[in-house]
This record gives C-alpha cells, structure tokens and sequence, in this order.
C-alpha cells in the first residue's frame, strides 16, 4: 500500500515519499560530524554511519569553488571496493571561502582566532559538497550560502573560543552556536548548508538518485 511502512510489528504507519523511495537502499553517511548526523536525521530516513579516514588534499590548481565536490568524491573512493548492490553511500565536505581563498579547520587557537577576525565585519561563503554514491551510480552537487558578519569584538572572540572550540570546524565557527546568534547579521541562501548539509538539495537529489 502507498505511503505505508511496517515498523515495530505495527502497519498501516504514514511515511513520506523519501523514506519510501530509499527502502531498497541500505544508507550509510560517510561522516562522523554531529551536524551532518543530526540534519540527515532531520529528514526521517535511516542510515547508518561509516567512515573511512581520507587525507583532505586536493589540486592546488582546483577552483575554490570546485573543492567542496571534489573532496566530497574523494572520501566515497575508500568506499568502492567494498560496496554491494544496495547501499548508498553520502559523504559531503564544507570550506568557508573569504575574499576567494580558503578558510580550512584551524590548526591551533591562534589560528581560529586570527580566522573570525578576518570574517569579522565581512561577507563570506560557505559551500557545502556532497556526493551520492552507489554500485551503479554516483552523483555530485553542491550548494552555495552567503553569511554576513558583524564587527566582532576581541573579547566575543575569546569568549567563543574557550566556551566551544570550535577546532574541527572550517572556518572557525558553527552557525548553530553562540556565535551564530551574536554575529551573524544575514544570510542568503541555506542556513542548514552553513551547518555542513544542504539538506533540502540532498532531499531532491535523493529522490532522483
């Protein structure tokens, strides 16, 4: 029957077309971020996690822009050999570009902080790329969000780095945290994009993978 799915010994229970679409699929996000987990979860689909360690270097001659699918695919190929028929595998990467180049993870606390002080007052980028792949099939996209900052004081810029270190985040900074409450002025595209998962893009794509 449409728009029924047996769960927990009880039938008759309404799922949504997503969920319907990817039954024959076994999903495992490619991810260990908590962001990335927590907006997949938001779309009501099971997965499950498995990651593959991929050193994150990419062609120096590669468009900024171009980074983020590029990446995105890289961390699907330690996937490939092992794959069987019904899985589905999304893995995705996130950079933050300022003023055309990019802002990486920071590599200390100096660093993070030099990094929201260049933001400071600015107008950056934040690309998220994902990839979908199978056995049959793989599929890239990206999504593109600007993100207005205020002028950023010294001390909310120590406060933020001693509250949440936010070390393993690109660009230094999570827009779901303090941060993103007190300085960020506008954003034009995706908020949830800026988190790490354009999550209404990967919807479309996934009903048409």
């Amino acid at each position: 029957m449409s728009g029924t799915a047996k769960v927990s010994g009880k039938a008759n229970v309404l799922t949504h077309p997503l969920f319907e679409h990817l039954a024959p699929f076994q999903v495992l996000l490619g991810s260990q971020s908590p962001r990335r987990k927590e907006l997949l979860r938001g779309l009501n689909i099971p997965f499950t996690v498995e990651t593959k360690d991929v050193p994150e270097i990419y062609p120096e001659e590669l468009a900024c822009e171009a980074v983020p699918e590029y990446l995105a695919r890289l961390k699907s190929k330690p996937f490939l050999d092992q794959m069987v028929n019904n899985q589905l595998i999304i893995t995705a990467d996130t950079v933050v570009l300022l003023d055309g180049q990019i802002l990486g993870k920071p590599l200390d606390a100096e660093y993070a902080r030099q990094m929201l002080k260049s933001l400071s007052g600015k107008m950056h980028q934040v690309i998220t790329g994902v990839c979908l792949t199978s056995s049959h099939k793989q599929v890239t996209f990206s999504d593109c969000s600007s993100v207005w900052f205020k002028p950023l004081h010294d001390e909310e810029i120590d406060y933020y780095l001693s509250a949440f270190q936010p070390f393993d985040k690109a660009g230094s900074y999570g827009v779901q945290e303090w941060i993103g409450y007190v300085a960020i002025e506008r954003i034009e595209g995706s908020y949830f994009n800026v988190m790490g998962l354009p999550v209404q893009k990967v919807y479309e794509e996934l009903m048409q993978f």
